[in-house]
């Protein structure tokens, strides 16, 4: 029976392996970034502060920030491209239970310069 049950592992891992490996390597190759990703498009990836305190994520018109030293989320919503180069955030600081607002104008593919609702101006830029 021990034998049995060896063989059964064995042989599941194997399938296990071939499906993970028919994963990445099916489709079409990624191209245009570093290592192989795909290029940034957009506001969609990870954005950080000019002090490194805050992370945030843009992906299919939601965001959401979080501290960078205890991952505890800081802020979540939604965002609006209003234009080419130009994105409109709009959502809740959970610190401060309260409704925030910014515009922000891409003025490369990575940094956003913006502006909150309460005109205080800050830099993000795009991880990689």
């Amino acid at each position: 029976m021990k034998i049995d049950r060896t063989i059964i592992r064995a042989g599941s891992m194997t399938l296990l392996a071939a499906a993970l490996a028919a994963c990445t390597t099916a489709g079409s190759p990624p191209s245009g970034g570093p290592g192989g990703r795909p290029a940034p498009t957009g506001v969609e990836g990870t954005w950080i502060d000019a002090k490194g305190t805050g992370l945030s994520t843009f992906s299919a018109g939601s965001f959401k920030t979080v501290a960078t030293d205890t991952g505890q989320t800081l802020s979540d919503g939604s965002y609006t491209m209003t234009g080419a180069n130009a994105v409109q955030i709009t959502g809740t600081s959970l610190i401060r239970q309260a409704p925030i607002g910014f515009n922000c104008l891409m003025v490369s593919l990575n940094q956003l310069n913006c502006t909150s609702s309460a005109n205080q101006q800050f830099t993000l830029t795009r991880r990689v």
